[in-house]
């Protein structure tokens, strides 16, 4: 009988924002899948070892998922990893298969778990919290309210249009377009919040344009909301 791939949401950073189905399921789980060439390179698995002591002891299974746009070079990644992940499933066992945050959202995860689903074998989704709703929880305030609508927004495929849109909008991974973002909202005069690393050691807190560095880490979030009283 073949195994069953679970694609487990860790949450932003913080190992206490694991779930206890999360966690359940990783301590039954006898092999753990990361994306990254070595284990020590994925912030999932660092998550995950802060909270499960004997992790070390499973077996690891790591799965190359390089950062590009091109197509092919994808294609042939999420292939390969899908190849690597149901020959372990034919072996007869389970595989939890860590992604930050929720695997619904931005995340690499879910080419596997369509292509692996595909073939025909078992695959589900443990979700897990996601960086935004962690970082306005850090901030202390809601992310939206009313009739207001949120708005995820992939900054590395830019944000000029959807800065234009009413309600809130969550500039996820924005490092890499700093200066940019920035220039932009201090033009739109924007009422903005950025958590870098948020949940990590290294997590920091910026409130207001001003406040925010042209150079940040990739896992930056900023949070664009409508001025006060504005529509």
């Amino acid at each position: 009988m073949s195994g069953i791939l679970y694609g487990v949401g860790v949450g932003p950073g913080d190992p206490e924002l694991l779930t206890i189905k999360a966690l359940k399921r990783i301590e039954k789980s006898p092999v753990i899948a990361v994306p990254a060439r070595e284990k020590e390179r994925s912030a999932a698995y660092k998550i995950v070892a802060q909270a499960v002591k004997d992790l070390n002891e499973k077996e690891i299974l790591c799965i190359d998922m390089p950062m590009t746009r091109d197509r092919e070079k994808l294609l042939f990644s999420h292939k390969a990893g899908a190849e690597q992940l149901i020959r372990i499933l034919d072996q007869g066992k389970d595989i939890a298969f860590l992604t930050l945050g929720d695997p619904g959202i931005y995340s690499t995860y879910m080419y596997l778990h369509r292509l692996v689903a595909g073939k025909g074998y078992q695959a589900e989704i443990i979700s897990g919290v996601p960086s935004f709703c962690a970082a306005s929880a850090l901030l202390g305030e809601e992310l939206v309210k009313s009739d207001e609508m949120l708005h995820l927004v992939p900054s590395a495929y830019g944000v000029e249009d959807a800065l234009k849109m009413s309600g809130t909008k969550v500039l996820m991974k924005a490092g890499k377009k700093m200066p940019q973002i920035r220039r932009r909202l201090e033009e739109m005069d924007a009422e903005a919040h950025m958590v870098e690393n948020c949940g990590m050691a290294n997590e920091k807190i910026y409130h207001g344009v001003d406040q925010m560095p042209e150079d940040a880490g990739y896992y930056s979030l900023i949070i664009v909301k409508n001025k006060r009283g504005a529509c």
